[in-house]
């Protein structure tokens, strides 16, 4: 439950942080890139630094807006539920960002970005709220240290993808990679960390969050939750337990 929680909650925001930099020498060059191809100039260096800085900044917008909506969204809601919900939001985003090369579209990783700012802030709450309230006391204050743990380790995940041998050498543990790009690509030196392949890497959280909207259906709203603003003592009994 920890481990479903943590790769779904702050583990994104660690790898959202980071990874923006182990890719920003592609990403300025697919803009001038697109710009060149669309009006036949290219950018000035500072209009391009502008359009990067926007790229950059765009995810603490998002974040700051999605912290002002998470206490009414898992006040209103619920916990679990605001966690599922931010879930789809996260898949959209890095579809943006996974196809904005397929689309020549820098525009699209500049949505992407502030729609994953916006999962930031609600995530980041929601999971160390949700956390917090069904864990059992005794356990309490190391399943709430937990998400500091995930969010280093979301960092270090970026780090070692963004580097193109050390993605070579893990490459065995990413079989969706040869699903979306065929299997000759898992035995090449540039895997993840490359000019060919930085939008995979922008768009990698996608599939974390995948994988807790899919595990996360199984566990109980938060009790408290249930109790103290739904007023269900029956569901609050209920997820006791089943937690």
């Amino acid at each position: 439950m920890i481990m479903v929680l943590g790769i779904g909650g702050t583990h994104l925001s660690g790898f959202q942080v980071s990874v923006i930099n182990y890719t920003s020498v592609y990403i300025q060059k697919f803009i001038n890139e697109t710009w060149l191809e669309r009006y036949g100039s290219v950018l000035h260096q500072e209009t391009l630094t502008l359009f990067w800085s926007f790229i950059v900044s765009v995810y603490c917008v998002g974040g700051m807006i999605g912290c002002l909506c998470s206490g009414y969204l898992t006040a209103k809601y619920g916990k679990k539920k605001c966690l599922l919900f931010n879930d789809v939001v996260l898949i959209i985003a890095t579809l943006h960002t996974g196809f904005s090369r397929r689309a020549k579209s820098f525009e699209m990783i500049l949505i992407g970005r502030f729609l994953e700012g916006i999962g930031a802030g609600i995530h980041i709450n929601a999971h160390v709220q949700y956390a917090g309230e069904i864990s059992p006391k005794k356990l309490r204050g190391f399943v709430n240290v937990t998400s500091s743990v995930f969010l280093a380790l979301g960092k270090a995940v970026a780090r070692i993808l963004g580097l193109r041998y050390w993605c070579y050498s893990f490459s065995s543990f990413f079989p969706f990679i040869c699903l979306l790009y065929g299997r000759e690509v898992l035995f090449s030196q540039d895997l993840l960390g490359t000019e060919d392949m930085w939008n995979v890497l922008l768009s990698f959280s996608g599939l974390v969050a995948l994988i807790q909207l899919l595990f996360l259906p199984s566990f109980p709203e938060s009790p408290p939750y249930l109790l103290l603003q739904k007023g269900d003592k029956a569901g609050c009994l209920k997820g006791k337990i089943k937690l």
